[in-house]
């Protein structure tokens, strides 16, 4: 039989009844769902948790092993009692053994006396554990691991004793939620850090200057910029923004920046470099959209081949006139499925002095105001000035300290011959 959250219940005829009355139940639940252990970070309270349980059932050995997904495997991940077992890292196939039992069946297992057929840690075996109780851990209904305690005389456990293992299972179960939603924002964070350019680089004839603010909690997000020279000596420039926010945007973000490298190191055209790109997306990152602006700048400074892939159109200042967006066609975005019609190139004249604005459109968007309203804030904040006054105009004028969404700001200047 399976409960509502995903637990089976255990067999009546392995768990012996218990003279526990209520009141003492209540009490030992509350112990372990004190409010305290809400304020720990997930390795203390792994260990506050073994440390509690071991009080409260009277045991010798209190360990956790969490799920493995790829491998199929429990890793042993935290132990009192038992140390060498994390120590080792000790893994276990699902189905082998004691915890492998618990994790297949997904139902409380108790052995009262302890053998080397019943039990395959070595761990355990050496330590001299005479009887095991183990509770599978949940988490959304999903199995992700197996609480299992032990003692060095044997035991006979009684129901009460599982049922304060499996409230203890589902605390275990709510941290590791915790643990994996850190280490995916660290893995994210560590990732985006590493694709974005430590530094720009520096050309002949262009002055370059950058600012990427996060607008998620996360600190993460799918937009980017990118900037490479080409062994033909013009300039790649790149803009984008993929859908979505967190590690799996991150990623699908690093693989579209590492194709488009590619492309444009086989086409001189950034309209084909895009279609490319388009199809690479369509079919490997299904579902994931994304826009992206991909501009090529002569190795003189002078001109610029521009495609977009749904992206907005960059701010264009010369000297003398006033601003204006880049007069280039917008195309569909990357991943929409679609047959796409020809992608185009624009080529536009860069004088000297001029500037060009490339950004995501976090920085223009406004809840409750139309995006032209921003666009126009945008265009009529653009200086001529070297890149990084622009950058910090631009971002003081349009209150981009705290966004709602990812910014990323590219800002290019053609200087004096």
């Amino acid at each position: 039989m399976t409960s509502n959250n995903g637990r089976h219940s255990y067999d009546p005829y392995v768990v012996a009844a218990s003279g526990v009355t209520d009141a003492e139940r209540l009490r030992r639940i509350e112990a372990v769902t004190d409010a305290t252990l809400s304020r720990l970070d997930v390795a203390d309270l792994f260990d506050e948790l073994l440390d509690r349980v071991r009080e409260l059932l009277r045991v010798d050995t209190a360990a956790i092993l969490l799920l493995d997904v790829h491998a199929r495997q429990l890793v042993a991940t935290a132990a009192r009692g038992l140390e060498e077992e994390v120590r080792q890292a000790f893994r276990l196939s699902i189905g082998r053994g004691f915890a492998g039992r618990i994790a297949l069946t997904r139902r409380p297992v108790i052995i009262e006396h302890v053998s080397a057929h019943q039990v395959v840690n070595p761990v355990l075996l050496q330590a001299g554990v005479k009887s095991l109780l183990g509770v599978p851990v949940f988490a959304r209904g999903e199995l992700i691991g197996v609480l299992h305690v032990g003692t060095l005389t044997p035991r006979r456990f009684t129901p009460d004793d599982v049922r304060l293992l499996e409230l203890v299972a589902d605390r275990v179960g709510v941290a590791s939620q915790a643990r994996a939603h850190s280490l995916d924002q660290t893995a994210a964070l560590a990732l985006q850090r590493s694709l974005l350019p430590t530094e720009l680089p520096k050309v002949p004839n262009l002055e370059l200057a950058a600012r990427y603010v996060p607008g998620h909690v996360s600190g993460v997000g799918g937009d980017w910029y990118d900037v490479f020279t080409l062994p033909s000596g013009w300039l790649g420039v790149v803009i984008g923004d993929v859908s979505g926010h967190g590690l799996q945007s991150a990623v699908v973000m690093g693989r579209i920046r590492s194709a488009l490298r590619a492309y444009a190191l086989v086409s001189d055209d950034p309209a084909e470099a895009l279609t490319l790109l388009d199809r690479k997306v369509n079919h490997f990152e299904t579902g994931s959209l994304s826009t992206a602006l991909y501009a090529m700048i002569s190795p003189d400074g002078a001109t610029v081949h521009v495609s977009l892939a749904g992206h907005l159109r960059p701010v264009l200042v010369v000297p003398a006139q006033p601003a204006v967006l880049l007069p280039a066609q917008v195309d569909l975005p990357l991943g929409t499925g679609y047959r796409t019609p020809q992608r185009r190139s624009t080529a536009v004249d860069f004088p000297p002095g001029a500037v060009l604005v490339c950004y995501t459109d976090g920085l223009v968007e406004r809840r409750g105001e139309l995006i032209d309203a921003g666009i126009a804030r945008l265009t009529s904040a653009v200086p001529l000035a070297p890149p990084d006054t622009v950058c910090a105009a631009v971002m003081a004028t349009l209150d981009a300290e705290h966004p709602n969404d990812d910014i990323a700001l590219l800002a290019i200047r053609r200087t004096a011959p």
